[in-house]
């Protein structure tokens, strides 16, 4: 059954622009790049990774071609900017991700996670660890981007992080990033 008011706010987007993705400090060379076993770059993603109140909100396993050398920290900033607020919301937030790991297994971003080093940050509703797609009903597909960036140092952030904090701290220290999109859509 359609939602009224999915349908009334389907054309209530914040939009690509407002991803860290399309800011200018974050422009740096796409040198490397990510991808997923669960899902192909802009295909649907599988249920099972859907958010924790109708699924398993399972995070799926990613994998990423090797970064620069100069690469310290990778940094995963997922969020999706077809939501009908004032900025993209953030589904998984994840820093001290070891550039030379090739990849997180499924369920990594979950909190604590369980690979040595990862932090994560507050996101979706202030939680911190993956928040899958939730998107609202009947307000058509959503895209969840999952924008990987390699930074030339590793974060110093307080132990409740936000994006915010890492936003600034990343500044003047991305030296590459890679990018993978899905879609979610709940009719």
């Amino acid at each position: 059954m359609p939602n009224p008011l999915g349908l009334a706010l389907r054309s209530r987007r914040v939009g690509q622009d407002a991803l860290l993705w399309a800011q200018a400090p974050f422009a740096a060379p796409e040198t490397f790049t990510l991808t997923s076993p669960a899902f192909a770059h802009g295909d649907p993603i599988p249920v099972r990774h859907r958010g924790h109140l109708f699924a398993a909100n399972i995070s799926p396993a990613l994998v990423w071609t090797e970064p620069p050398s100069t690469a310290r920290e990778l940094v995963l900033i997922v969020q999706d900017p077809d939501v009908p607020l004032g900025r993209p919301a953030v589904h998984a937030l994840a820093v001290g991700i070891d550039p030379s790991a090739g990849g997180l297994p499924e369920n990594a971003l979950v909190h604590p996670s369980p690979l040595p080093g990862i932090r994560q940050g507050r996101g979706a509703l202030g939680r911190r660890g993956w928040a899958g797609p939730l998107p609202l009903r009947s307000h058509g597909p959503h895209s969840y981007v999952f924008q990987l960036f390699a930074l030339d140092r590793s974060l110093d952030l307080p132990a409740t992080f936000s994006l915010d904090h890492v936003v600034t701290a990343m500044i003047g220290h991305t030296v590459a990033r890679a990018r993978l999109d899905g879609t979610y859509e709940i009719r």
